[in-house]
């Protein structure tokens, strides 16, 4: 049987949460949340506006990757 060892991406993988470099923010928000209750959300919106900045940088470094790829080269 073949080993199913997944060969390392050329760029860092964010297919699931934990992959991001946004983990720690998402994990940050979550927790005020919970800490917090749910229903009072203004309370963690610091948290909120640090993982929306932290994901609007991820977005921004995937589209400048992938600018140099091409789907016909």
């Amino acid at each position: 049987m073949a080993s199913r060892a997944a060969a390392t991406p050329p760029y860092p993988s964010a297919a699931r949460i934990a992959d991001s470099p946004c983990y720690p923010q998402y994990t940050a928000s979550l927790k005020c949340l919970e800490e917090n209750g749910s229903e009072d959300k203004s309370k963690c919106q610091e948290h909120f506006d640090v993982y929306k900045e932290c994901k609007k940088k991820e977005r921004e470094a995937r589209l400048e990757r992938n600018k140099s790829r091409s789907f016909f080269s």
